[in-house]
């Protein structure tokens, strides 16, 4: 009886539904009277458009009762809507349905979000391009030793970038990624963190959060991670670092959307867009977001965005796909070390004799380094292996077979310090 009563609810709902459907457009010309279908000279209305003359809302209504998504069941809430709500529609223009989430209103008008927003949104930065904090920036705090610290630690990176790059070249290592550029970004949003805080998609300590870093090639991937850390309320840094490169595919081809850090909002997240050449400006954002992330218990999105000066590895020519004065002007007057140098001394924290040495000294250790590891015993290929998994799976197994297959066939192309 309540089934075939609840049927005739629903029917009589959906003919009240089918009078209020607009008109079709006329076969033998004329405009349609709905002004956004496919084909009118009318732009469709967006978001923010002016209200078009006001109507007779008492016509209209929803498909959805107010009722029903408060939790009461269907036949309720449509014995509710048959004796409540009048014939002709809503009662009024300011009910609203309490779904999960919040309370979302009831509009007469047909709105589009608009696929994108009339401005980009802005990018934090404190230091310009001579190393000065903008007028008016807010930034946290860096003491000297701290301050040092970071800078050292740039150069270091630099420095050893350049060496393993061309210890590629010569044979000397089989595969190297570069950080040219980026420098500011590792180094910068490292030192915001806490001993206790790791660099894991998960963690279990009080007072302390996690960090997960990805480009904005891992964006265009699908990844389910993001939305439910919203709803479990982690502390969670996203932290994308934008180079507007995925190897050679440009970010105009991997999306439409301002960037990266817009998609926070889809997923209840916090972001900040921050210049992610300007030091400064990302260990502020990232101690910010790390604030935030464990004194409220929510995750973070922070989009920084770079620029890759050097190839994105040693298997890259990154000047097929860039143009080269592109490449030279990020190097020479965007580069994060240069601008970050120059706010250190502006403290008289540093000096141009501290720089030589400095450079000098990292660029000793890392050759020494490279000399003595040179010299150690190789590791046996089966090494290869086993150092991931306790019990090998199959195909690990078939690809070490193979290995060790082609070694036997090849053994010129193999070094002979290697144990088989």
């Amino acid at each position: 009886m309540a089934a075939l009563w609840l049927a005739r609810a629903s029917s009589q709902l959906a003919r009240r539904a089918a009078r209020r459907l607009p008109p079709r457009p006329s076969r033998h010309g004329g405009e349609p009277t709905c002004p956004w279908f496919l084909g009118s000279a009318a732009a469709p209305p967006v978001l923010g458009s002016p209200r078009p003359p006001a109507v007779d809302r008492t016509i209209r209504r929803g498909f959805c009762s107010v009722r029903r998504f408060a939790g009461e069941s269907s036949a309720a809430a449509a014995a509710a809507a048959a004796e409540e709500e009048p014939e002709n529609g809503f009662a009024g223009s300011d009910q609203a349905v309490d779904f999960p989430g919040g309370k979302v209103s009831f509009v007469a008008e047909m709105n589009f979000l608009p696929e994108s927003h009339g401005e980009r949104i802005n990018c934090y930065r404190v230091l310009d391009d001579d190393g000065r904090t903008k007028s008016g920036s807010r930034f946290q705090e860096v003491s000297k030793e701290v301050a040092l610290k970071m800078y050292s630690e740039m150069v270091t990176l630099q420095i050893m970038d350049n060496i393993f790059y061309e210890a590629q070249r010569q044979g000397r290592i089989s595969f190297y990624l570069t950080s040219n550029g980026e420098e500011a970004i590792n180094i910068a949003s490292a030192a915001a963190l806490s001993i206790d805080d790791i660099v894991l998609p998960q963690m279990d300590k009080k007072d302390a959060c996690a960090i997960t870093y990805f480009g904005d090639g891992g964006t265009s991937e699908v990844d389910e991670n993001s939305p439910a850390t919203a709803v479990m309320e982690a502390p969670v840094i996203f932290f994308c670092r934008n180079n507007g490169w995925a190897i050679s595919t440009p970010t105009t081809e991997q999306f439409r959307s301002d960037g990266v850090v817009i998609r926070g909002q889809a997923y209840g997240i916090r972001g900040i867009r921050v210049d992610g050449n300007d030091a400064l400006a990302v260990y502020s954002a990232v101690h910010a977001a790390r604030e935030m992330a464990i004194a409220e218990g929510r995750p973070i999105l922070v989009e920084a965005l770079t620029y890759r000066v050097g190839h994105h590895s040693t298997s890259d020519d990154s000047t097929k796909y860039r143009p080269v004065d592109e490449i030279e002007h990020w190097r020479t007057a965007r580069d994060p070390i240069s601008r970050y140098r120059k706010w250190v001394q502006g403290n008289d924290w540093w000096s141009d004799a501290e720089e030589s040495e400095l450079r000098s000294r990292v660029r000793k250790e890392l050759l020494q380094a490279i000399q003595v590891a040179e010299r150690m015993p190789k590791p046996p290929v089966a090494e290869l292996f086993t150092d991931v998994y306790d019990q090998i799976p199959s195909n690990l197994r078939e690809q070490e077979q193979l290995l060790r297959e082609t070694i036997m066939k090849h053994p010129a192309e193999y070094p002979t310090n290697v144990p088989v």
